[in-house]
């Protein structure tokens, strides 16, 4: 039998960097190469990427190092990106202004407050299986019509990460159903299809891409395609997704009762469904697969959380590390929470702000540290409780991300949370996912395809349990306690 040679690329988008792998159709990875960037943050609540100066510029880098350890014909190509964000073109795709990002970008409260009274909650509860906040894209498109008019007067095209490279490879104009799930109030889940009343009220005008499923083909490589990229003529391009859900694909999260856990610059908890699941707490979507589907929770800070604190002190993450270590579960009489970028789910304040609560003229950096980890920890519990509380069933936890490296974070997770958490063998992200899907459109792989193997497992240490459950406790009442606080301190910042 003639070995098959053909490789394949994935390519990602992140919020601080983007990665990307090149590998066999059957998962060898052959190279990979990452490429950090800055998202930047004009104001207060606004996070934007530039979508030719980061995502055009890292994708044309990635491209040139993984082609110059190609040893095969490449086959396909998807990408995934950070989500939901967008991007408005003009009749060229030519971007009118920075990309608006995900939720932690907090600029269209007003527009989400309006909305929400002029729809109603059950309406949108029961259209789209969501409520609005910062994570649903669909308002900040209202609040570039309001707010930007000269913009808006020339977009004749939205991207995310993903579209925008397919587009400019192939000249389609598509966008996956999952990561259109994320544009409320513009697409329902239970039809899955756009909502075209509430379409023309938040985007009036907009064209809309073609619905696809992340695993079908967005297009083909044009002659305009090849000589931008590098990349061949003809070659069959993915649709791909948002990257916390093809993360999860790359280490086998794709049967119903799969959950992984993602460790990034925020946390994120999903789990895969066979049929469609609602919570106000939580974001209900549709699948990458067809007939598949999400119920997702998400953090606005995690690994920002250190990465700010490593910033901060001018500390490296070895020595704070360490450092939490020995401060040990409760970090010394430490309670942090996480709110640094407000919060997305589950109590869905974009006002909601960064406490640390105990502080002693004693309190080190380890023990700043710890409690920002464990911060997090109790915001991935407060996660899986509403996760549970909806009905979904987590039969299996796979860990991923660059915070599962080290040890210490997660085995706190388990801690905290009492669950079991498998690490992956290969851990590379969601590029590796795309790279599957790339496979798959080729017809190298299917739907019932893993590349995952397991490298071992985090098991929750029983000596930790009544400190975690007695903090978790006090975690959930400081939030309420200090709420009007925040908002207050938030308007300030807001205002100046």
């Amino acid at each position: 039998m003639a070995t098959d040679n053909r490789l394949v690329i994935g390519i990602d988008f992140g919020t601080g960097s983007s990665k990307g792998v090149l590998a066999r159709a059957s998962g060898e990875v052959i190279a990979t190469s990452t490429k950090p960037h800055r998202t930047s943050m004009p104001k207060p609540g606004f996070f934007e990427h530039d979508a030719n100066e980061v995502w055009w510029a890292d994708f044309k880098a990635i491209i040139a190092d993984l082609l110059a350890e190609a040893d095969g014909p490449i086959a396909a190509i998807t990408t995934s990106g950070i989500g939901p964000c967008s991007v408005f073109c003009d009749a060229n795709g030519e971007p009118l202004r920075p990309a608006i990002l995900y939720g932690v970008d907090t600029r269209a409260t007003k527009e989400v407050e309006e909305l929400t009274a002029s729809i109603g909650t059950s309406a949108l509860l029961d259209r789209c299986g969501n409520l609005l906040g910062s994570q649903a894209h669909g308002p900040k498109m209202l609040w570039t019509v309001r707010n930007e008019p000269e913009v808006w007067e020339k977009a004749k095209y939205f991207f995310m990460a993903q579209t925008y490279i397919a587009f400019k490879l192939t000249g389609a104009y598509v966008i996956d159903h999952q990561s259109v799930s994320m544009f409320e109030p513009m697409y329902s889940p239970k039809t899955q299809d756009w909502i075209p009343e509430w379409c023309e009220l938040v985007a009036p005008g907009m064209a809309l891409p073609e619905l696809k499923y992340s695993n079908e083909i967005a297009g083909y490589i044009t002659a305009e395609g090849a000589a931008l990229s590098g990349l061949p003529e003809g070659i069959p391009v993915g649709v791909g997704g948002t990257d916390a859900y093809v993360e999860g694909l790359s280490v086998g999260v794709k049967d119903p009762g799969d959950v992984v856990l993602m460790y990034g610059s925020t946390m994120a908890l999903s789990l895969i469904a066979d049929h469609v699941m609602t919570s106000p707490e939580l974001w209900s979507l549709t699948g990458l697969y067809r007939d598949s589907f999400t119920l997702i929770g998400a953090l606005s800070a995690s690994g920002a959380l250190t990465s700010w604190l490593g910033d901060f002190t001018g500390s490296d993450f070895g020595a704070l590390s360490a450092q939490a270590v020995e401060a040990g579960p409760g970090s010394n009489g430490l309670l942090a929470l996480p709110y640094f970028a407000g919060e997305r789910t589950p109590i869905s304040d974009p006002m909601a702000r960064g406490v640390i609560a105990g502080l002693t003229l004693t309190s080190s950096r380890g023990d700043v540290y710890r409690a920002l980890l464990e911060a997090s920890a109790y915001g991935a519990r407060h996660l899986l409780e509403a996760i549970r509380a909806a009905e979904g069933e987590d039969k299996r936890i796979v860990a991923v991300g660059g915070g599962t490296t080290g040890g210490l974070w997660t085995q706190i997770v388990s801690d905290v949370l009492g669950i079991e958490q498998v690490l992956p063998k290969l851990a590379i992200g969601a590029s590796y996912g795309d790279a599957l899907i790339s496979a798959q459109i080729i017809g190298a792989a299917d739907e019932s395809t893993t590349w995952m193997e397991a490298a071992g497992h985090v098991l929750p240490n029983p000596a930790n349990k009544q400190l975690y459950d007695d903090f978790y406790g006090r975690y959930r009442e400081l939030y309420p306690a200090t709420r009007d606080v925040a908002h207050f301190l938030s308007a300030f910042q807001l205002a100046k």
